[in-house]
């Protein structure tokens, strides 16, 4: 999947999202490797069923809607429903043949591709709370070596970040967390930022 990607590298798709979700998407027209970089990067918040359906599930729908213009513009169908009557969640369901659980993200060569994933995971594993009125910015994975992976890619774009670290062994061992240094809030926001509706929001007026 990594060789289509680089090679789709200077293919161009118009993106064109509707609702809300608009507002979360700033760069159009993108490349192909660019949407397969962030959507494997989002990839994060998915999981295989027993069809081989990538499921996507996520309590807003607008950022759904958005993975789902993403999958259009690469010629892909996909489905959104809910799940249960009484449960606030939203699934998305594709079957795109060129979305990988094993990508490396390491064939990304460039710095848009390298952008592009780093939002997806971003947008999946990310997040923007405030912990006492003070704002940060974390990325967290259970797989120590992805998390090393981002750190790369940060450092790549010159974006600085404090040391991979487990916030609580007790609670869970295997959970991984590096976070971007305060000094390049503004600069994560700039080359990274977010499509997610609520992370966006948040990440701009941080």
């Amino acid at each position: 999947m990594s060789n289509k990607a680089n090679d789709a590298d200077n293919q161009q798709a118009t993106l064109q999202i509707e609702g809300e979700s608009s507002e979360t998407i700033c760069q159009a027209p993108l490349s192909r490797l660019e949407i397969l970089a962030y959507l494997n990067g989002a990839l994060h918040d998915a999981s295989l069923n027993k069809r081989k359906r990538i499921r996507f599930v996520q309590k807003y729908q607008e950022w759904l809607k958005t993975l789902q213009n993403l999958l259009k513009n690469l010629g892909y169908n996909s489905w959104i429903y809910k799940e249960g009557k009484n449960r606030n969640l939203y699934v998305l369901e594709t079957l795109c043949k060129e979305l990988d659980f094993k990508f490396n993200p390491l064939s990304l060569k460039s710095e848009k591709g390298k952008s592009a994933y780093l939002r997806g995971f971003f947008d999946a594993e990310g997040g923007v709370p405030r912990k006492l009125g003070r704002f940060y910015i974390q990325l967290a994975q259970k797989d120590y070596g992805k998390i090393v992976i981002v750190k790369k890619l940060l450092n790549d774009l010159k974006i600085a970040t404090g040391i991979i670290h487990n916030p609580s062994k007790k609670i869970d061992p295997n959970y991984w967390r590096v976070s971007v240094l305060t000094k390049d809030y503004r600069n994560f926001a700039k080359v990274v930022g977010s499509w997610h509706p609520i992370k966006a929001k948040i990440l701009n007026k941080g």
